[in-house]
C-alpha cells in the first residue's frame, strides 16, 4: 500500500519481482503496468535491471523471498548494486523462520549478517506493519542501496502510535532501569511481551526496536550500558552477524561495561520442519523461553 502510493506521487518508482508477491503485488501492477517487471525464476537478472534502471535515474524497489533475493543473487547486488553506490531497495519477505514449513532452503537466519558486511548497504529489519510503512517511505528520499527485511504480512502491530521513524536510529517504546532489552524485526512483539512479564517481577525493562541494524545507533547503545544493569539483544537470526554482533561490536570497543547476552539462533542449520511458533519455541525464542534465559542469566550475574 505505502509503494503503491509513493508511485502515485513519483512517476519514477518501479518494482521488479522474481515470480512471487501474488496477492500481495497486484494493485500495483494493474495501476502501474508500465513500471511493473515480473522477471520470473531470474534473481540475478532482476538486480541486474534495478541498477539499469537506477543508473537511469528511476527509484527501484525489487521484491522476493529472502534466501533468494539476498543469497542468490549476492554477486549481483555486491558488483551491481553496491560497488555502484545504487539507490534501490531490495525487499526480502519472509525474515527469520516465516517459512518454516519449508525447510532449510526457505529459512532466512543470514541475511541481515550477509547484507551488513556489504560496503554502502543499509539494512533495516521493521519491528511492525507501522515501521514497514516508515521504513518504505523513507527510504524513497534515501541515498544508497537499501536491504528492507519483512515478514510474510500479518504479523501484529507493536507501536500504538506512529512512531519518528528514522533511518539509523532506534525507538524506545519503554524506559527502564534494571534491563534493556534491544530487537529487531519480527521478534519485537515477542519483545514487548517479555518486557511486559519481566516488569510484572518486579523489574524495570528498557524496550528498544532497533529497526536500522546498519548503521547502527551507538549512541542508544551506549546510554542503555550506562543506564541499565543489563542488555539483551533479541533477533529471529543465527546470532553470529546480526543485531547481536553489531551491538557487541560498539560494546566492546566502547568503555562502558555492562552484562550483555545475545538472544537468537544457535550457529546449525535448522531440521525441524514446522510453524514459525513451533520452531521459535524449539529455538528458545518464545516468549516464557527467552524469560527464563533472561531470568537465570540476569539471577546469577548478581547485578
Amino acid at each position: 500500500t505505502a509503494l503503491t502510493e509513493l508511485a502515485r506521487e513519483n512517476k519514477d518508482v518501479f518494482l521488479l519481482t522474481g515470480d512471487l508477491g501474488f496477492s500481495v503485488l497486484e494493485k500495483f501492477r494493474e495501476e502501474f503496468p508500465d513500471r511493473f517487471f515480473n522477471v520470473g525464476l531470474a534473481e540475478a537478472n532482476m538486480v541486474g535491471i534495478s541498477a539499469g534502471l537506477s543508473l537511469s535515474g528511476k527509484i527501484v524497489f525489487i521484491y522476493s523471498i529472502v534466501p533468494f533475493v539476498t543469497m542468490r543473487c549476492f554477486e549481483q547486488i555486491r558488483n551491481d548494486i553496491c560497488y555502484q553506490n545504487l539507490s534501490v531497495r531490495i525487499i526480502g519477505c519472509g525474515g527469520g523462520l516465516c517459512y518454516g514449513s519449508l525447510g532449510p532452503t526457505h529459512h532466512s537466519i543470514t541475511d541481515i549478517a550477509i547484507m551488513r558486511v556489504l560496503p554502502n548497504m543499509t539494512v533495516i529489519c521493521p519491528g511492525d506493519p507501522m515501521e514497514t510503512e516508515l521504513a518504505v517511505k523513507a527510504s524513497i528520499t534515501y541515498q544508497g542501496p537499501v536491504y528492507i527485511r519483512i515478514g510474510r504480512g500479518h504479523e501484529p502491530r507493536v507501536h500504538s502510535a506512529s512512531p519518528h521513524f528514522e533511518i539509523g536510529k532506534g525507538i524506545i517504546l519503554k524506559e527502564g532501569s534494571d534491563i534493556a532489552l534491544i530487537a529487531t524485526g519480527n521478534m519485537l512483539s515477542i519483545a514487548k511481551q517479555v518486557a511486559d512479564k519481566l516488569e510484572g517481577n518486579g523489574l524495570s525493562i528498557r524496550l528498544t526496536s532497533m529497526h536500522t541494524v546498519k548503521p547502527i545507533e551507538k549512541a542508544l547503545i551506549l546510554k542503555a550500558a550506562k543506564e541499565t544493569k543489563a542488555i539483551f539483544t533479541i533477533e529471529e537470526h543465527s546470532i553470529i552477524g546480526g543485531l547481536g554482533s553489531a551491538v557487541a561490536e560498539v560494546l566492546a570497543e566502547s568503555e562502558h561495561k555492562c552484562l550483555f547476552q545475545r538472544l537468537g539462533l544457535s550457529d546449525a542449520f535448522i531440521r525441524d520442519v514446522g510453524s514459525q511458533e513451533y520452531l521459535r519455541e524449539k529455538n528458545a525464542l518464545s516468549v516464557e523461553r527467552i524469560i527464563k534465559t533472561i531470568l537465570q542469566k540476569f539471577k546469577k550475574s548478581k547485578v
